[in-house]
């Protein structure tokens, strides 16, 4: 299982404003009912099948399409690691359990 952080940012838009394109590539991602997401202030972080996930970003990207955007940057970061299946919650939970450590 992979953890992604994908942000998609749309150029040429006419606007500094990209809540509505989030929201439109939010909505491609509940049609994916084996991927697990979350909406964080700068990307969205994805875990699931590395392929499903590339799917999913090439299906938000067509999402956007569909709306006039005739441009993306986007970037992606994976986290996939094999020896260990892990979630995102429990990556969280390991630095936070450091933290408590003296």
């Amino acid at each position: 299982m992979a953890i992604v952080a994908v942000s998609i940012v749309p150029v040429g838009t006419g606007s500094t404003s990209v809540s509505a394109y989030v929201a439109e590539a939010q909505k491609v991602l509940t049609r994916y009912p084996n991927l697990r997401f979350r909406l964080d202030p700068m990307f969205t972080n994805i875990e699931g099948d590395l392929r499903e996930i590339f799917a999913a970003i090439a299906d938000m990207h067509d999402a956007l399409a569909k709306q006039g955007v005739q441009r993306f940057s986007t970037v992606v970061k994976i986290d996939d690691r094999r020896d260990h299946e892990h979630t995102m919650e429990e990556k969280v939970a390991v630095v936070e359990a450091k933290l408590r450590e003296k």
